[in-house]
């Protein structure tokens, strides 16, 4: 009963704030009386119901909180629940001095007490509560906003990560296939969370779920509506170079059961409280598992996916203009130059042309700028950024899960994103199950990019 109370409470105050009542900030009282709340849930006093009931009270009082209460509340929760610095040194002294010793191993585990924090002890009580897995997620969320300005944060946040990624670990996971008859609110989900290519509307939603196409998504048994990540797939027999014919609704239905080729087009990641804890890899293994049994003609699996940050770095990067795009490329595309649009005297004029959209509708003309912006796209794709790794964050997950870059797609999404983050451009990353491990190793020990002959030949070109 006690428990029931605490999840109408917190369903109350996720309602209140729905429907837009003002959250609070700390006042004095309100201060003292959380302070005290985290205190008695520290202390772990009393029985397990009354325990409960104290997290329960906590949590709706944080819900209650406007930003900058909920960022005072999780630095009291940093600051004063940490390890004890003067035991912690005198478990220390003491493992040093029995080191050798029968004692040792007593002198260990109080050394691992010692550094164990309160905050722990209050994290896990939260995590008791029926709707508490999910609210400790949020509330990363919260404090990864806050972190990046309070730096006296990073230690609860290191340690809710990893909270989260033992409570999240891949064994804990179930793996479903969503579809058209799953229930609507979680349909809602893949709507609100689609990260890679938007859902425009409910008829767009059912093509993605038709009977060419499958989406899986990771849950957790505690947030049983709440998709962790979720890949789309497309089923055919090809390796689709162009995202907006694979989303046509239009298009007829193709047989699935003569489908030798698996497309993963969409992949995202759901819940930011998440950041850090990882199982995108794990998915696609077993989605690759499960479709294999299922459609045992398919022998391809790759991906159609986007380049996030090649504008961006190809504007920060003048150079990369002009290793592309030489003279007689420039004097291409002069001659294909609509009156009105700016020619360019060379290289570095080009991404002013660009930030017109104008050229992706001119046919000579984006024939034109084909080759330099495939060149460009490719020496990308092989930069390596800090620590040796590809700067692109899809292709560093891709490479880190064994694919290798296939082929590079000109204005394969000509949508408004498309243009903005990579001229239009798309790559596709291949799965071959005899080379995954293998470029796995490569990849972490070395840094070894696995690409096509094609890639590094337009990258040197």
């Amino acid at each position: 009963m006690a428990e029931g109370m605490v999840v109408r409470g917190l369903r109350r105050v996720r309602t209140l704030l729905a429907e837009g009542s003002a959250p609070r900030g700390l006042d004095g009282k309100r201060l003292l009386r959380i302070r005290d709340l985290l205190h008695e849930c520290a202390s772990g006093i009393g029985g397990e119901v009354s325990a409960r009931q104290r997290a329960g009270r906590l949590a709706e009082a944080y819900l209650r909180l406007n930003d900058e209460g909920r960022a005072t509340f999780l630095r009291i929760v940093a600051t004063e629940f940490g390890p004890d610095p003067q035991q912690v040194a005198k478990a220390h002294s003491d493992y040093q001095a029995a080191i050798g010793s029968d004692a040792q191993w007593t002198a260990e585990s109080a050394l691992r007490n010692a550094m164990r924090s309160s905050r722990l002890r209050i994290l896990t009580q939260f995590n008791t509560l029926p709707q508490g897995v999910k609210f400790l997620v949020d509330l990363r969320a919260d404090l990864l906003r806050y972190v990046e300005t309070d730096p006296a944060l990073r230690s609860l946040d290191r340690e809710l990560e990893s909270r989260l990624s033992a409570w999240f670990d891949v064994g804990f996971l179930e793996l479903h296939r969503i579809t058209w008859s799953s229930p609507a609110a979680l349909l809602e989900k893949l709507i609100e969370y689609e990260a890679v290519h938007e859902i425009r509307s409910w008829s767009d939603l059912k093509n993605r779920l038709d009977s060419d196409r499958r989406c899986y998504a990771f849950f957790h048994p505690r947030m049983p509506m709440e998709p962790l990540i979720f890949v789309e797939v497309a089923l055919t027999d090809h390796l689709a170079d162009n995202v907006q014919t694979l989303l046509d609704e239009h298009a007829p239905v193709f047989d699935a059961q003569r489908a030798s080729t698996a497309i993963f087009y969409s992949i995202s990641n759901t819940q930011i409280g998440l950041r850090g804890v990882s199982f995108g890899n794990f998915l696609l293994k077993r989605v690759v598992d499960d479709l294999k049994r299922d459609y045992p003609r398919l022998v391809s699996f790759a991906t159609l996916s986007p380049l996030p940050s090649l504008r961006r770095w190809s504007e920060k990067t003048p150079d990369a203009w002009q290793q592309a795009f030489n003279r007689a490329d420039i004097e291409r595309i002069k001659r294909h130059l609509a009156p009105e649009m700016p020619a360019p005297d060379g290289a570095d004029d080009l991404p002013k042309l660009l930030a017109d959209d104008r050229w992706a509708n001119d046919e000579r003309l984006a024939r034109a700028l084909q080759h330099g912006l495939t060149r460009l796209a490719a020496r990308y794709l092989l930069t390596t950024g800090k620590g040796g790794r590809p700067y692109d964050p899809v292709a560093r997950f891709h490479l880190g899960n064994g694919a290798r870059i296939e082929r590079l797609n000109y204005l394969a999404d000509t949508s408004a994103r498309g243009r903005e983050q990579s001229y239009g451009l798309m790559v596709n990353y291949l799965y071959d199950p005899d080379t995954i491990e293998a470029n796995v190793e490569a990849f972490s020990r070395s840094g070894e990019i696995a690409a096509a002959a094609a890639i590094r030949r337009s990258a040197r070109d």
